[in-house]
């Protein structure tokens, strides 16, 4: 089989500058004498004959004094705000999707966004009708990188959302709020925590953790043990199927059993003015009179 040498060279497509290394192939592949046309939308759009799609393709390696891998396409901030974008467009040319990329805020009040976004257009019948919004953000230039949602609901169907970690760790979903320069302060989490794992069960206890208005975290309000589902209000470890790490519990209604054998499942607890019931067997109860002093 023939090969044939094709060299793309720089194409000027929007402001955008294509770079595409050189590349063999037959010409079964290549067909006949093909040439790129002016498309018939608007903007001076380049046409791509015979399958109406952009093949790049590229034999570069590792630029280490660069200190990244050889663009394919390269997408370059050309002023301080400018936000390189790809962009996808209805056959009426307005922009319905877009990958961006956020350096500077549009407003120079405003802090640096610094991250790349995903945005789509908000609904037609909402406050913001057609608008592009970030729906989905990975910042750049931090050592942690935080993936975000905005106006979105994160769902997983019919799988597992996880979250991993090593024994004698903490392994959090925190509930934050946002502040100056996407900062972020802790509010409540839901932890596993890092309670040594020594069989039979043990560690890894979940807990509800509640934090200050600095985000440092105050205690655990409740813990549910992994061994043995026992639950603490106040104590991260409780004894009892429910420890209670406080002075006072509070049963807020009054009640007043008809009889000693009405209707009741065993431990049951109730009150009222004169008595504390206590159902002591199925459909028992017993009470103890209340007094003053």
């Amino acid at each position: 089989m023939k090969l044939t040498k094709v060299i793309l060279t720089t194409v000027i497509l929007g402001g955008v500058c294509l770079l595409v290394g050189t590349r063999f192939i037959s010409n079964q592949q290549l067909g006949a004498p093909v040439a790129l046309k002016q498309s018939e939308q608007d903007g001076g759009e380049i046409r791509i004959p015979h399958n109406e799609r952009l093949l790049l393709s590229t034999d570069k390696k590792w630029v280490e004094k660069e200190g990244h891998l050889s663009d394919l396409i390269r997408l370059q901030w050309t002023a301080d705000r400018a936000k390189p974008a790809i962009v996808w467009a209805d056959e009426k040319g307005k922009d319905k999707t877009a990958i961006i990329s956020h350096d500077k805020a549009n407003n120079p009040e405003q802090h640096d966004h610094k991250h790349i976004s995903f945005e789509t257009t908000m609904s037609p019948t909402g406050q913001y009708p057609n608008q592009l919004f970030t729906r989905f953000e990975i910042p750049y230039d931090t050592d942690v990188s935080e993936i975000r949602t905005h106006s979105s609901n994160f769902n997983v169907m019919s799988g597992i959302l996880r979250v991993a970690g090593e024994t004698e760790t903490n392994r959090d979903i925190q509930f934050s709020v946002t502040g100056k320069d996407n900062e972020t302060t802790p509010r409540w989490a839901v932890r596993a925590d890092s309670s040594k794992e020594t069989g039979n069960n043990t560690g890894a206890d979940l807990q509800f953790v509640r934090y200050d208005d600095g985000g440092e975290a105050v205690d655990s309000v409740l813990t549910m043990q992994r061994s043995g589902g026992n639950v603490g209000i106040g104590t991260d470890d409780p004894d009892t199927k429910l420890d209670v790490n406080g002075d006072k519990l509070r049963v807020r209604n009054k009640y007043t059993p008809a009889s000693s054998s009405e209707a009741c499942s065993q431990g049951q607890i109730a009150w009222d003015d004169q008595h504390v019931y206590v159902c002591v067997a199925k459909d028992r109860w017993k009470r103890t009179e209340l007094s003053s002093w």
